[in-house]
């Protein structure tokens, strides 16, 4: 059987792993940026769109190793914030701030909303792209912004968006619970689906 190599275009271990585990005994080897020989300086994500900025990561890394390459882009889009923090989710604030220091202003921003117009989402755009191979793939996951945080798992804004259905937090829940109803695990689910059948139709071909 031909193992290909996967890069995921990041050098979050957590994601790699949580990707990896997606793809078990599949056809792929998954690997980070660090596991490259030579890391390439990072590309700007000047897209205006989640698509466009995994699009063009997933673009240059394949460009700089000639791997099948998987990148996302994903953030939080608050309805009372007009669509903000958006695709500036990660750097919200300026480079400078921590994540607890982003909430902090988010939820500054958000002083005297009530609960019924706090609407958000966590959206995920993953772009998959090879030889002869460009393909995108987007997801989201609806919610509602906290009054403060919550929880001690997970990262980012997970400490005051809180699932629908549950009524906690995305920090409060477990990692299984996250990955089944979270942005990035559909839309992983999704681009995994996608990459075998890709390679099974590799090796069905003559």
């Amino acid at each position: 059987m031909h193992i290909r190599n996967l890069l995921i275009a990041t050098t979050n271990t957590g994601k790699i792993a949580e990707i990896g585990a997606l793809l078990a005994n599949q056809k792929f080897h998954v690997m980070g940026l660090f596991d490259l020989p030579q890391v390439p300086e990072p590309v700007a994500e000047t897209g205006t769109t989640f698509v466009e900025n995994a699009l063009i990561k997933a673009e240059y890394y394949h460009a700089q190793t000639g791997l099948i390459t998987l990148a996302d882009d994903s953030g939080l889009e608050v309805d009372a914030l007009d669509g903000r923090p958006g695709v500036y989710s990660a750097r919200y604030g300026g480079d400078h701030l921590s994540s607890s220091e982003q909430i902090a202003l988010l939820l500054d921003e958000l002083e005297g909303v009530p609960e019924a117009q706090r609407s958000a989402r966590f959206v995920c755009s993953v772009a998959i792209v090879g030889p002869q191979l460009s393909q995108t793939f987007e997801d989201q996951c609806e919610g509602r912004i906290a009054f403060e945080p919550r929880g001690a798992g997970g990262f980012g804004y997970d400490p005051i968006f809180i699932d629908l259905e549950l009524g906690r937090t995305f920090a409060e829940l477990t990692r299984e619970e996250k990955s089944a109803r979270s942005h990035r695990g559909k839309v992983l689910r999704r681009a995994i689906g996608f990459l075998e059948r890709l390679a099974t139709a590799d090796e069905a071909a003559p």
